[in-house]
């Protein structure tokens, strides 16, 4: 069952802050759970699943350099560590510049699982918006520029 959307009065009652706030949650949930459904995926929090986003994306990362980049407490990131070191998807190897610190990497069996959601979810994505009118599907391609924008300043 998907998640509920968002109830809209009609688009003057409701502001589009408000709309997009109560939407972008339930998507978000609702692509990760179908993805994992689809792919038999197992069940990554999100913080998980972007700390080894930003690992695959690297030769390695300090982990007060990772926290930073995700904009959460060093606290968090140790915990991130510890359970994603636990399940063998995080790394600690000696930097490359620095022998006596060390970075994170993200494992083998990470990188595959993230291939297998990215493709998973591509896929899941491309069947559900084949479900919509074109027209849908034309105003959600031509939104993307300006989601992109507002993820560029919500990130500063």
């Amino acid at each position: 069952m998907d998640a509920p959307v968002a109830r809209t009065e009609s688009t003057s009652a409701v502001s589009v802050e408000a709309q997009l706030s109560a939407l972008l949650g339930p998507l978000r949930r609702a692509v990760l759970r179908r993805t994992r459904a689809a792919e038999g995926l197992p069940d990554l929090p999100e913080a998980q699943i972007e700390l080894l986003r930003l690992l695959v994306g690297t030769e390695g990362v300090p982990p007060s350099l990772a926290a930073a980049e995700l904009k959460v407490a060093q606290s968090t990131i140790s915990n991130l560590i510890r359970t994603m070191t636990a399940a063998g998807l995080v790394e600690r190897v000696p930097s490359p510049t620095d022998g006596r610190a060390a970075v994170l990497v993200a494992s083998p069996t990470a990188r595959e699982l993230l291939a297998r959601y990215d493709r998973a979810s591509a896929a899941m994505l491309r069947e559900s918006l084949a479900k919509l009118p074109a027209a849908d599907r034309e105003r959600l391609e031509s939104a993307l520029p300006a989601l992109q924008q507002l993820l560029s300043v919500l990130s500063e």
